[in-house]
């Protein structure tokens, strides 16, 4: 039998619980405001995959060790650094990024209890979620028109569907971050709670999910994600092709440079 906790143990900067039919996926890199390098995507697939498989898990909890809930790519390892010996150059076929199809895939409710920043990857982690419940410490950002990139899957293929194309344009031409309570009034989260109450209502809300016949549930997410979002590989795809595409230009260097030297950029379409 797959067991999320017992499997995961190895983790260094995920961390996997599970009671009462709940999992709570912990991203735990605080120093770095839970950033994602390469070791922290896989490890994030991969628990979200070992979730899915565990039939004592019934619903999920995604969030992260404070201050952060995930501040996205680690600029200094994914954008600036060099690429793991043992990732291909670029594919001749593109493929959604793994992570995210990991959770979107996850045939049981999740839930984002997003406790600070959910900015670029992050923000698109937090959409992933079927819920998304925040502290009033909580702020958004689809930060990657900064970097001279496009989103993910997230914004492409969840966004538009909860805040409306409209809104959704406005967050992804401008980059814009934005509070808890602009979250919560344009429909982006369902409620907004104080730092030190989230967890307890992400978890009350996760037991009342839980406590339901799970395979009725799980027919009502496959339900909703087919009618409200339908597939995310194809745009998943066609947005990886295009980041590949776009991280070789000039304007995506200046983006992660000024970040790094902590300047404003000057782009320059090319």
């Amino acid at each position: 039998m797959v067991s999320l906790t017992e499997t995961s143990a190895g983790f260094e900067c995920v961390v996997c619980a599970v009671e009462d039919h709940v999992a709570t996926i912990t991203l735990n890199r605080p120093d770095r405001r839970n950033a994602l390098n390469y070791r922290a995507y896989d490890e994030l697939e991969q628990a979200f995959r070992l979730a899915t498989a565990d039939p004592e898990v019934r619903c999920v909890i995604v969030t992260g060790t404070d201050p952060a809930f995930c501040s996205g790519d680690d600029v200094g390892e994914i954008m600036a650094g060099p690429k793991p010996v043992s990732r291909a150059p670029l594919p001749v076929t593109y493929q959604a990024t793994p992570a995210a199809l990991a959770v979107l895939e996850c045939d049981k409710p999740v839930i984002a209890a997003v406790n600070g920043a959910a900015v670029g990857w992050g923000m698109e982690l937090a959409l992933f979620a079927d819920i998304r419940i925040a502290s009033d410490k909580a702020k958004f950002g689809e930060l990657f028109v900064k970097r001279g990139l496009v989103c993910d899957v997230g914004g492409f293929y969840r966004l538009p569907a909860i805040v409306g194309p409209a809104k959704a344009a406005e967050l992804l031409f401008t980059g814009d971050i934005f509070d808890a309570a602009e979250a919560r009034r344009i429909g982006l989260v369902t409620e907004v709670v104080a730092h030190e109450d989230l967890m307890t209502r992400a978890r009350a809300m996760a037991s009342r999910i839980a406590a339901n016949p799970p395979l009725a549930v799980r027919h009502l997410k496959a339900g909703l994600t087919r009618y409200a979002y339908g597939d995310p590989r194809e745009i998943g795809a066609w947005a990886i092709e295009k980041i590949r595409l776009l991280m070789q230009t000039e304007d995506h260097k200046e983006g992660v440079a000024s970040f790094l030297e902590k300047r404003p950029p000057v782009f320059r379409g090319r």
